[in-house]
C-alpha cells in the first residue's frame, strides 16, 4: 500500500505525462504523426514507469527510515491457538 509520499509523487508526475499522453493521442489518431505520437505517449509511459521504479537520492533518508522502524518495531505473531480454549 503507498503512502500519502507516494501518492503526491505520482500526481507531480502525472501533471507531466497526462499532457504528453493526450498530445500522442491527438497526433497519432487525429493529425495523422503516428510517429510523434506514438513517441508521445512512450515518454508518458515511461516517465511514469521510471518514477516508480527508480530510486533517487532524495528517496534514500525515506528508505532509511522504513527500514530503522521495521527493524525496531515488529508486528506480534498471531498465536496458533486462542487464549480461551487452553
Amino acid at each position: 500500500m503507498a503512502g500519502i509520499i507516494d501518492t503526491i509523487k505520482l500526481a507531480g508526475t502525472l501533471v507531466l505525462a497526462l499532457p504528453a499522453a493526450l498530445a500522442g493521442l491527438e497526433l497519432l489518431l487525429v493529425r495523422g504523426q503516428p510517429t510523434v505520437g506514438a513517441g508521445l505517449i512512450g515518454l508518458a509511459v515511461g516517465l511514469v514507469v521510471v518514477q516508480h521504479w527508480l530510486t533517487l537520492p532524495t528517496d534514500v533518508p525515506e528508505l532509511l527510515a522504513k527500514r530503522v522502524l521495521g527493524a525496531v518495531v515488529k508486528e506480534p505473531e498471531p498465536d496458533s491457538e486462542p487464549e480461551d480454549e487452553r
